[in-house]
């Protein structure tokens, strides 16, 4: 058994659930099929099993140096990714005249979440830069793209993004980094970037030719001073080194490492805060201050940079299922092969009898079941999720408006959930794994210890709960009149209506209490959005999102026991019927022991609770 991922998991969601293989019905993967899905998932297992996996842990015993002049990693990270560039994964999404293999964003999700399993601190590298070259396809000149993007896909340049500042954190209307225009270039407007960045994950190291920053600046008014808030605020591409029109490498830009900040988790990528415009030890063409050139429109940066800011998010999200996902088999793993204590029950006090396996006691396989109930519910989550744009871009392709629009309301409603869900259940999965594990688990000779140290990070990368809460309760319900909220309300009904016409009980039990919290939900949110005061509606958003996020997977439960019900129906046997058990067994879990969870704190909200709001700072 593989401690990284199920792969039978994997393929149950991407080829029983979602049809992945019907996705070679739209034009773009007209040359794929499952053949060529399995070969990319085959190579991605076995680069994050052999190459990956192996250094995580020194990895994070070893974390990267920084002496004044450059940063040290070990060197496992380099040839790690090297093998993955080589193999073509960087640009395994990408058009093929990019050299991409143009894969369905489904099954390049779900292959690299083999990487951020096996290794979350050296995977960051690549899917950083993927994010970054994504962002430039869309909002780039062909130049820019030219420039930065062909290599970053041949993995020759590494890319990152740079919102925060030191006096900002996630309060972007504060970054006070400024651009001041300097001319025309052929990679378009050009400009001098002066500011400090902070928290930029993998923001310096030696591990490719070049580094394409994406930067978050604001661009002076006439009377060359800042803007407050948002206006102004534009995005540059500020690359390490200075490309030459032959593409060579030229002046060493502006930009330099004042120092590697050290985190609990995520140790194996470089942490940073870059000062940009010193202009201390590199002055390009003689100048302090370091080029920028502006992507897209002036004073639309924020637009563009959520391009990549989305696909980070539900990444993120990903990257907390797979962590997850991983101490959970590490925990099962255990359970199986350690005998500790006796059974409850007649003859189990008799000290002369054997020592059973951790498994057998009742306690651990309640653990053990909550963390299946997050992780596989967390992974089929992300993989819809990745589907849904797949079949936005095919639906803008064709020109269907109308299914385009719909697909991108529900990939926006359902993005926070996607991105916080599993940041905090996840890592719950991960709590438990510990405990599973018992004195062992938080001792650094186990893994599950790093797991959840890595995992901790994810509920603050992107956003954090309380971001996505306002973001969700504040803006994502309420758009277009509640249409995306309606939307997946629609979806949502029309799956506990299969579940009714299936006659199983078990499946019309967790129909009616999907039903039932779904429709309580709806009322609610009404209720919150009747509040004179939006400061009400929105005091306990975090809240709402995290009863949101229950009844989504709640939903997602039942969709895969649908599936599992219809395949023992067929007649599965052998291994293929233990496993649609378990997944019926988990479906049974979410829906008796975490769905309740959502009445109490709906009933909260509906009281329009001010505890929180009304709560004094003296008061503490």
């Amino acid at each position: 058994m593989s401690l990284i991922l199920s792969r039978r998991d994997l393929n149950f969601v991407l080829y029983e659930w979602l049809k992945a293989e019907e996705l070679s019905r739209i034009p773009r993967y007209a040359d794929h099929s499952r053949e060529t899905f399995d070969a990319a998932l085959d190579t991605c297992e076995k680069i994050a099993t052999d190459l990956f996996a192996p250094h995580n842990k020194k990895n994070d015993q070893h974390e990267p140096e920084f002496d004044g002049e450059t940063v040290t990693i070990i060197p496992e990270v380099g040839t790690a990714l090297k093998a993955f560039c080589e193999a073509g994964l960087m640009a395994a999404g990408q058009d093929y005249e990019l050299g991409g293999m143009q894969l369905p964003v489904l099954v390049e999700k779900a292959g690299f979440a083999y990487f951020k399993a096996a290794n979350v601190g050296t995977s960051s590298y690549p899917f950083l830069t993927i994010g970054n070259a994504n962002l430039l396809l869309t909002h780039g000149t062909p130049a820019q793209i030219e420039t930065f993007v062909k290599p970053e896909m041949e993995g020759r340049f590494f890319g990152t993004m740079c919102l925060s500042e030191p006096q900002a954190g996630s309060s972007l209307s504060d970054v006070t980094t400024r651009a001041e225009y300097e001319g025309e270039s052929p990679l378009g407007a050009q400009y001098r970037l002066r500011g400090n960045k902070m928290w930029i994950s993998a923001g310096e190291h030696e591990l490719s030719e070049n580094i394409v920053h994406l930067v978050l600046a604001k661009i002076p008014g006439p009377d060359g001073k800042l803007v407050p808030g948002v206006k102004g605020i534009s995005l540059f591409i500020v690359p390490k080194y200075l490309v030459n029109a032959d593409g060579s490498l030229g002046e060493h830009n502006d930009v330099v490492l004042a120092g590697l900040n050290h985190k609990m988790g995520y140790r194996g990528t470089t942490n940073c805060l870059l000062n940009f415009g010193e202009g201390i030890k590199y002055q390009p063409g003689g100048k302090a201050g370091a080029i920028g050139y502006l992507v897209g429109e002036a004073g639309k940066g924020l637009a563009c940079m959520f391009h990549m800011m989305n696909e980070a998010r539900i990444g993120v999200g990903l990257g907390a299922v797979t962590l997850g996902y991983t101490g959970y088999l590490h925990a099962l793993d255990y359970a199986r092969n350690r005998p500790q204590g006796r059974p409850v029950g007649p003859g189990g006090k008799d000290p002369a009898s054997p020592q059973v396996r951790l498994v057998e006691h009742a306690d651990i396989r309640r653990m053990l079941l909550a963390q299946k109930s997050y992780v596989e519910g967390g992974l089929a989550l992300n993989l819809y999720c990745a589907k849904l744009v797949d079949e936005e871009r095919a639906a803008a392709t064709a020109g269907d408006a109308d299914a385009h629009g719909r697909l991108s309301l529900l990939l926006d409603i359902l993005t926070p959930i996607a991105k916080s869900w599993p940041s905090q259940w996840c890592l719950e999965a991960n709590n438990l794994a510990i405990q599973v594990h018992g004195g062992y688990g938080y001792t650094r000779e186990y893994n599950v210890e790093q797991f959840y140290r890595d995992n901790r990070l994810n509920p603050i990368h992107e956003g954090t709960h309380g971001i996505q809460g306002l973001d969700l309760l504040g803006r994502k319900v309420v758009m277009k009149d509640g249409a995306a909220f309606r939307l997946l309300g629609e979806r949502v009904r029309a799956t506990c209506e299969r579940a009714l016409s299936t006659g199983d009980t078990q499946l019309a039990s967790e129909a009616r209490a999907l039903g039932a919290a779904a429709t309580r939900l709806a009322e609610v949110t009404k209720v919150l959005w009747s509040a004179a005061d939006a400061s009400v509606t929105l005091a306990n958003a975090s809240l709402y999102l995290e009863a949101f996020g229950h009844v989504v997977v709640a939903w997602i439960w039942l969709e895969q026991a649908l599936v599992a019900q219809a395949a023992l129906a067929r007649g599965a046997s052998g291994e293929d019927e233990t496993f649609y058990r378990g997944k019926l067994a988990a479906a049974t879990y979410f829906s008796r022991w975490e769905l309740p969870r959502v009445g109490p704190q709906l009933e909260l909200l509906a009281t329009l609770d001010r505890t929180t709001l009304d709560m004094q700072d003296a008061w503490f």
